[in-house]
């Protein structure tokens, strides 16, 4: 009887809870009204984008989307979209823009969009392969792609990540367990880098619980690259001390001044001590699909570990990193772990899976958005474009230089440094920060700034692939007509 009762409960609450479960799932037309909302949008945004600000410091509507707070009941479809506009999409950088010419601008191409549009929809399990074949087929067979461009053997593979900092983690621990790195042997096991080794390496050491391993930052040439010298002098100092080296960190294009390590010296260096070899080529490494940057690139298909960011180079939205590993053993023996919830999903080794690669289990199907527009635009389109960022890099640091202005090394991919020294006194930091500001002001465009060995550059950072000569002209002219 008790029995009957707590079953007749549960079917009384079930037919009260029933409506409101059901009502998630739309109906025909209530996805058309939202699709058509959300699309109108979209084109909204990418048909005024060049006449938009790159940066807005408006205060946009943040009152207004705490007052919206987490709602109980449905709020009304216009008030959403307008608090999306308004201050999701109002306030701050524009970087869809092809005026984003500070930091390393993402990308954010439209079939791109459509790829994550129809991976959330489909919501297909893309970490195991037993789960989802041809989810984890096509990202294998993207990163294997990526590995005969960076030169490696058959056996390579890697994981794509949410960007370069968790695919520069899942590489420094496949390092720390591939040299047996254990807790008695960190204090005595050096890692080599540079002040311009971008700073998710240092957060990935950290996090990998290398924080108290000797973290040499290496000399660097004028042209702000790895010294290769000072490399062996250092090691050797580390040696003579009874430590063993452990790791090296070269860059294939750096963040504040582009500069490519000479990774071919380096990789000799790695091979003769033993080291872990690690090429950080997040920004610069699409730029290998040109035949004229290959031989710059010569020595990185001797790294143990690449970082590819598919988000930069290849112009795809955020959240597209991957890593690449001579030897997949290495990720796989410090990633591939099962619970026994997973006894169905067959050998470990079928066809690797994404969830044995990376610290990531559940994960976002992002195959799915760099397969889609390689399909749609084929690679002979990013590779124009990849040539004309370099261009227009080159033409900018030529044109910058004949106003009267500090430039820094000639570029080596797309990122310049420049700065303007008053004739009449004025702190030359000063003068450049009132001159980044004025850029600003503008809208047309947006720089950013760095400081290196004391001194305040403005960089100019030309990846966005929706950035033409246009936006070169324009900074120019702000800059002649400010320096005026």
């Amino acid at each position: 009887m008790e029995s009957t009762d707590t079953t007749n409960s549960i079917l009384e609450r079930l037919a009260q809870v029933e409506p409101d479960a059901l009502a998630l799932e739309e109906t025909p037309e209530q996805r058309k009204i939202l699709t058509d909302r959300v699309f109108a949008f979209a084109d909204g945004l990418l048909d005024g984008l060049a006449q938009r600000p790159v940066w807005s410091g408006a205060p946009g509507a943040r009152d207004d989307l705490l007052a919206q707070g987490i709602p109980e009941e449905p709020a009304h479809l216009d008030k959403v979209m307008d608090l999306i506009v308004r201050e999701i999409d109002g306030p701050g950088l524009q970087p869809a823009s092809g005026g984003h010419l500070g930091y390393i601008p993402g990308g954010g191409i439209y079939p791109g969009a459509l790829g994550d549009y129809m991976a959330a929809v489909t919501n297909r399990y893309a970490g195991v392969h037993y789960a989802s074949p041809g989810a984890v087929h096509l990202e294998n067979m993207l990163l294997r792609w990526l590995c005969r461009l960076v030169g490696y053997p058959r056996q390579a593979l890697g994981t794509l990540t949410s960007g370069g900092s968790i695919a520069t983690l899942v590489a420094v621990v496949a390092a720390r367990d591939a040299k047996e790195i254990k807790a008695d042997r960190i204090t005595r096991s050096p890692i080599y880098v540079t002040d311009q080794t971008h700073h998710c390496v240092a957060k990935s050491i950290a996090i990998a619980g290398l924080g108290e391993a000797p973290l040499r930052k290496v000399a660097m040439t004028p042209r702000h690259r790895m010294d290769v010298d000072a490399l062996r002098r250092t090691i050797r100092s580390d040696c003579e001390q009874g430590l063993q080296p452990f790791m090296l960190v070269a860059s294939a294009g750096t963040t504040d001044t582009g500069a490519l390590d000479p990774l071919a010296e380096l990789a000799d260096v790695a091979q003769a001590e033993g080291l872990w070899y690690h090429v950080d080529a997040a920004y610069g490494g699409a730029f290998l699909l040109l035949d004229e940057m290959r031989p710059r690139f010569q020595g990185i298909e001797a790294a143990d570990s690449v970082v590819i960011d598919p988000h930069k180079g290849l112009f795809l939205p955020y959240g597209t990193g991957a890593v690449i590993v001579r030897e997949p053993d290495h990720i796989r023996a410090s990633h591939g772990l099962r619970g026994v919830y997973l006894q169905d999903a067959g050998d470990l080794f079928d066809e690797p899976s994404p969830a044995d690669l990376s610290p990531e289990l559940t994960r976002h199907f992002r195959g799915l958005r760099m397969w889609l527009p390689i399909q749609v635009h084929g690679l002979a389109r990013f590779r124009a474009a990849l040539e004309e960022k370099l261009l227009l890099c080159r033409l900018f640091h030529e044109r910058v230089r004949s106003l009267g202005f500090e430039v820094g090394p000639e570029p080596d991919l797309s990122v310049t440094m420049f700065r303007w020294i008053p004739r009449d006194g004025t702190d030359p930091a000063e003068f450049n920060r009132s001159l980044l500001q004025a850029i600003l002001e503008d809208g047309r465009v947006f720089l950013s700034s760095t400081t290196i060995d004391g001194v305040f550059w403005i960089r100019l950072a030309v990846l966005c692939f929706r950035t033409h000569r246009d936006r070169i002209e324009a900074v120019l002219e702000v800059l002649e007509r400010e320096i005026r």
